[in-house]
């Protein structure tokens, strides 16, 4: 059997590594636009719930050595004062890790392990596909002879060619009016060195995230901290995710965060680069499947990249799919009715209800000032309600993924 990956992102890197891992005989072939797979863009969160399916894969180790295990999650106001904090990861009791990475980093050690793997020539690079036909599956490429496989996944992202071929009238993301702009500052650590800030509501106050991705980068302690803005803006960027960012564009929303605990306004001046992003998503589709052709991650189900799940979700699907692939039958209706209604609700959840808006019930309730107690203004319970639904819609919760020992 020919399986075809289209796009060699994290999503088509690790259902490669599944197929592997699942010991299926069968030929793999990752086709990729780029000409070469290169470390690009910045911070992405990999909760326990997809860790666990990266230490099934036996990439623990080599995600140890590049990244980050954070301690806890906290979340702000724009005062930097505290609402609430709690432990994430193996701290939490989770059995199965959670790793805070630069998206590069993870690219190249998921690309690593399937050149070791799966051998030098599993991935194609120089072959953007131009679209495909379903009938034992010939997939077409810009310059280059097509190709034919048994079975074709389209892990092309956001703007999947894949995806418009089957839905040409669908129209582009869906722009929520708000723009995001992100970078990685080198910086001493902060707080206890491994804490994921949500600082300020998305609704409210405009928000940043910041968090370490890489320790000691030089020998003195200095991480690698990434961190991202979102401010209502009525003018939408390219859906690029390397598209560059001005600084003049966003940074005086943030130019008096100067907190005792964290300068955040010096961390974005500081910035090694700027990159922006609008914030899309779309509509969940209720058919991922046409013929032998599926789609995977972004290319499925786009969603805001909010609660650590974008990433998360396409590492799930690539698993799934394996594994339906290894238990045989109408392998992708299977992988379909499986992950449809699972991922559907994390695209409405990351839109609506994601854990960030805690911070814009506290800011609502204090009317944007400082408050003298937090417990004078939500209890303890009212925001464990919120953040339990988001991580068991997203299959994040501690029942879900498994609890250590």
């Amino acid at each position: 059997m020919d399986v075809a990956i289209i796009g060699a992102g994290v999503g088509g890197l690790t259902a490669a590594l599944a197929i592997h891992h699942q010991g299926i005989d069968c030929r793999v072939r990752v086709y990729d636009s780029a000409r070469e797979i290169r470390p690009l863009g910045v911070g992405i969160n990999l909760l326990p719930h997809c860790g666990r399916e990266l230490a099934e894969l036996g990439l623990v180790e080599g995600l140890r050595r590049a990244a980050v295990e954070p301690k806890e999650f906290g979340w702000f106001t724009h005062h930097g004062q505290l609402i609430h904090t709690e432990p994430c990861g193996l701290r939490a009791g989770y059995a199965y890790p959670h790793f805070s990475v630069h998206r590069g980093d993870l690219q190249m050690v998921l690309y690593e392990a399937v050149k070791q793997r799966l051998g030098n020539d599993c991935v194609v690079t120089g072959h953007r596909c131009s679209g495909v036909e379903e009938e034992g599956v010939t997939l077409h490429f810009d310059g280059q002879p097509s190709r034919r496989a048994d079975l074709a996944i389209a892990a092309d992202g956001i703007n999947s060619v894949l995806r418009k071929q089957f839905y040409p009238d669908e129209g582009p993301p869906v722009f929520s009016k708000v723009n995001i702009w992100r970078g990685v500052t080198k910086a001493k650590p902060y707080l206890s060195g491994g804490t994921i800030c949500r600082i300020g509501g998305i609704f409210t106050t405009n928000k940043a995230v910041v968090y370490p991705i890489r320790n000691d980068i030089d020998g003195k302690g200095t991480q690698l901290v990434n961190w991202a803005v979102e401010v209502y803006t009525k003018e939408q960027g390219p859906i690029d995710w390397n598209k560059p960012g001005r600084l003049e564009d966003f940074h005086h929303h943030f130019a008096d965060w100067h907190f005792d605990w964290l300068d955040v306004a010096k961390l974005m001046q500081d910035s090694e680069f700027l990159l922006t992003y609008p914030m899309v998503d779309r509509d969940p589709i209720p058919r991922w499947v046409f013929g032998r052709v599926g789609l995977l991650g972004d290319a499925a189900h786009p969603m805001y990249p909010r609660g650590g799940n974008g990433g998360a979700q396409a590492i799930l699907d690539a698993v799934a799919f394996a594994r339906h692939l290894k238990n045989g039958g109408d392998v992708l209706k299977a992988y379909e009715a499986e992950r449809v209604p699972l991922a559907s609700k994390v695209v409405l959840q990351s839109r609506n209800a994601p854990p960030d808006v805690i911070i814009d019930e506290v800011e609502r309730r204090t009317g944007g000032k400082k408050f003298r107690n937090i417990d004078d203004v939500i209890s303890k319970e009212e925001m464990l309600k919120v953040l339990d639904q988001y991580k068991q819609v997203s299959g994040s919760d501690l029942d879900s993924v498994g609890r250590a020992a």
